[in-house]
């Protein structure tokens, strides 16, 4: 198990890891995790928990995700001895093709074109069901008190609502995002910090999705109000879509890295850019991460990994590379002797960008979830279903327009996807889930708090509190402050654009839960969001 010491910690915070026997819940909105903890102190379990805080984030950060968001989880069940893999991803529109963009145009990311089917209620609905203690109605039922009767808006969601504001109101068809101004801006301004906001639409809609198991959604009168709305607004998604849809149990994928095992969910996730990473930087050792040469070494096995995701992730019926290739250990030093002492120019799309929660459940049993679900981009398309609270995703903007590239934009498909719980192994034994949302910084900071705790000891908060880079695209590089001049201007001398970011929010969100022997939980949160962690 990784050894750490919980007294002593090297960056600046306010915050200490959290010791908990019985049960634990992190996730970036203090509500969402007092939903979970409730859960657990009245009997449930690590699944009826997330599933709870999940339905719970959906309302008090719907910046970040909604009913109408996408979710994946890894689910580790102790009596079964398994981790678990859950890919609840919605399928484009089979109406929606390629040539929907102007020749030359980019995906937008509001609008019906890069709508994809909600998977996060089936998700919810399925999880439940296979592994929960409890009735969906009796789990969602905080999500909906809140969404009644109303909450308060934490600080960093505020920010994030203001900037979705101007977002949509500078890139949203003014027509079809009335009812998101209805909703969400009905003021026409964005609330502040400790504002309360009600959200009556949302809670009647969760009150049917716990009284039919989430068909209403997919089957039901919902259905019937997102078919008629695209269809009155030159929409994409119909029906038919929604009632194909199923989430499906997949195998999680892993690379061994220096003693530990890190799982990550398949394609069609970016998972597989986080162990390429990794498998590419376990070939290098060093004594202290505040160096020049460690953190460009990371930089440049991240930019492979990425540039081969780009060319190779899809839909799994898509891809042309397997999973075992990618991992192999001779794809691995191939693109390890591509890295030298200067910076390398990359063949990769911009990987910046996204709205998503992370959140990890524990319980007494050992029983543990590493979930995630995002709309994308805040508010996701701006596209709200009327009467409904729903706001639909904007994944497809993720689809490529080159018909070469395995994740060419088609009907019926998923695409490629940024949202990807981890989870941590030391040989057979599970140590933890962990997670880092944000878009593409999502790979990145599972590289960076990944080697944090495993090269350098760093006790789960001071891996989460450390500070990160962010590759953004050719040459360039993002950092946030704390990094030493000094080791700001050797990795500048090797060829970085390096650019100091006061942004903290775009260098990802996180929460971490390990166990050790003892079955005593250690759970830290991001310093960088308004979340906390909750333990009994």
């Amino acid at each position: 198990m990784i050894r750490f010491d919980a007294t002593k910690y090297r960056y600046p915070s306010e915050r200490h890891v959290v010791y908990g026997k019985n049960g634990m819940v992190c996730s970036s909105q203090t509500l969402a995790s007092q939903a979970g903890i409730r859960v657990l102190a009245s009997g449930g379990n690590a699944v009826d928990a997330a599933v709870a805080t999940a339905a719970c984030l959906s309302v008090v950060e719907p910046t970040s995700n909604g009913l109408g968001s996408d979710l994946f989880a890894l689910v580790w069940i102790e009596k079964d001895k398994k981790l678990y893999g859950l890919n609840s991803s919605g399928q484009s529109p089979k109406l929606l093709t390629a040539d929907v963009v102007a020749d030359g145009g980019q995906i937008p990311r509001r609008g019906w074109i890069p709508v994809m089917v909600p998977g996060a209620p089936a998700a919810w609905n399925l999880l439940t069901e296979r592994f929960g203690s409890a009735d969906l109605g009796t789990l969602m039922r905080p999500a909906i008190d809140h969404a009644r009767n109303g909450y308060p808006v934490s600080p960093v969601v505020s920010q994030q609502w203001k900037a979705a504001l101007n977002d949509i109101r500078e890139n949203g068809d003014s027509e079809l995002m009335k009812p998101w101004f209805q909703v969400f801006a009905h003021e026409g301004a964005a609330p502040e910090p400790g504002q309360i906001i009600h959200l009556s639409d949302q809670a009647d809609t969760m009150e049917k999705i716990a009284q039919t198991g989430a068909a209403t959604i997919y089957t039901g009168d919902i259905a019937d109000k997102i078919d008629a709305y695209a269809k009155k607004t030159g929409g994409y998604l119909r029906k038919e879509d929604l009632k194909e849809f199923a989430p499906e149990w997949v195998e999680p994928i892993s690379s061994d890295y220096h003693g530990y095992k890190v799982y990550e969910m398949p394609p069609n996730t970016h998972g597989l850019v986080v162990l390429m990473a990794l498998n590419v930087f376990s070939g290098y050792s060093f004594e202290k991460k505040d160096s020049a040469d460690c953190i460009h070494r990371q930089i440049e096995s991240m930019k492979l990994a990425f540039a081969e995701g780009q060319q190779s992730i899809s839909d799994p019926r898509y891809m042309n590379k397997s999973v075992q290739e990618l991992l192999s250990e001779e794809y691995t030093e191939r693109r390890r002797r591509l890295i030298g002492e200067n910076a390398r120019w990359p063949e990769a799309d911009d990987p910046n960008g996204g709205g998503t929660v992370y959140f990890c459940t524990a319980d007494k049993e050992g029983n543990m979830v590493s979930m995630i679900q995002s709309s994308y981009n805040d508010f996701g398309s701006g596209v709200v279903i009327p009467g409904t609270g729903i706001v639909l995703s904007d994944r497809g903007c993720n689809f490529s327009l080159d018909s070469e590239n395995p994740n060419y934009m088609m009907p019926g498909k998923r695409s490629y996807h940024t949202i990807i719980p981890g989870f941590l192994f030391k040989g057979d034994q599970p140590m933890g889930p962990f997670g880092i949302m944000g878009g593409f910084m999502q790979p990145q900071a599972h590289l960076q708090v990944v080697s944090n705790m495993v090269d350098f000891g760093m006790n789960p908060q001071e891996a989460l509190d450390a500070p990160r880079w962010q590759w953004i695209g050719d040459m360039k590089v993002e950092m946030e402050p704390g990094f030493r001049p000094e080791l700001v201007e050797d990795l500048i001398r090797r060829g970085h654009e390096i650019t100091i970011t006061e942004d903290r929010i775009n260098m990802g969100r996180g929460q971490i839960i390990l166990r050790n022997e003892d079955g005593v939980y250690a759970g830290a949160t991001e310093p960088r969001a308004d979340g906390c962690v909750a333990a009994i």
